[in-house]
């Protein structure tokens, strides 16, 4: 639905592959446009949740936020430069698990900021833990909550540092994965 993974099997491994793809969704430049953010949480929530869901992440983007981070009021970048906000899961494990609910925790790598030579939020990568607790509804998992922490993070390579010019042009010729698992 809207590019968004769903029908997930009614198993514990389902449960995994759903919070895998959620968290990927939720880590995504979709995220920061609200009309985009609205069409996520309504796809992805159980109803008794999708209210506080959206409430809750419309405040996480809020404007201030989108200007502390350099994008316009819409959660577009400014000409000339890329918005980049990725997430990969590396790995999922359950923490809880019955036929209708769940709490999988996602471990994550991500991308986020901006490229373009004058940046001042150019483009890192981070670690961090998404936990999402999971409802059976409507014959598939939906979110009831989640909530993030940083790490497990490994030692960093020694690649050397890409350029703005790359990364931009790396992010808009690989386009990121609509299937996490």
């Amino acid at each position: 639905s809207g590019g968004i993974p769903s029908g997930f099997a009614h198993d514990q491994q389902g449960a995994e592959s759903a919070a895998a793809n959620y968290a990927m969704v939720l880590g995504s430049d979709g995220m920061f446009n609200a009309a985009r953010r609205h069409e996520i949480v309504q796809t992805i929530s159980d109803p008794s949740a999708v209210d506080q869901l959206q409430a809750g992440f419309d405040a996480d983007y809020s404007a201030a936020f989108l200007k502390k981070i350099g994008l316009n009021d819409d959660g577009s970048a400014r000409p000339g430069t890329t918005f980049v906000n990725r997430t990969m899961p590396a790995g999922t494990k359950t923490t809880s698990f019955t036929t209708s609910t769940a709490t999988v925790e996602v471990w994550c790598n991500g991308l986020f900021g901006l490229a373009s030579e004058d940046s001042t939020n150019p483009v890192t990568s981070g670690w961090f833990t998404v936990t999402i607790k999971l409802n059976w509804s409507g014959n598939d998992w939906k979110v009831l909550e989640t909530s993030q922490k940083t790490g497990p993070t490994p030692v960093a390579g020694d690649n050397p540092v890409s350029g703005a010019d790359e990364i931009s042009k790396a992010v808009k010729e690989f386009g990121g994965f609509t299937y996490a698992r």
